[in-house]
């Protein structure tokens, strides 16, 4: 399917979700969020691996997995679970902040 063009240069991005994956809050559409979010988080963590300069057996042994699991990680394949994801984030000399958006 082809973007609907809003007028020039602007699209209508929703409806091709919509057409592509589903209504928002259908199983579908849930299901590519969710792969979509694990994809974002494995760039995220493979930036800043490669920004260290540490290659995917050192991260791993820092972290007590192997190198698979953390190809697997940042290719969005599997989403760590908070423990281990928080010993990627602390292994990487990254932090994570919660907040609490202001409505």
């Amino acid at each position: 399917m082809e973007l609907k063009e809003i007028s020039k240069d602007i699209y209508d991005v929703d409806a091709w979700l919509d057409q592509q994956y589903g209504k928002v809050g259908t199983s579908e559409r849930e299901e590519f969020r969710r792969e979509a979010y694990a994809y974002c988080m494995g760039q995220i963590i493979h930036d800043a691996r490669k920004q260290e300069k540490m290659t995917q057996t050192e991260l791993a042994e820092r972290i007590g997995t192997n190198k698979s699991y953390i190809s697997k990680v940042e290719k969005g394949v599997v989403e760590p679970g908070i423990s281990t994801f928080c010993r990627i984030i602390d292994a990487l000399g990254l932090k994570i902040e919660i907040v609490k958006p202001i409505v």
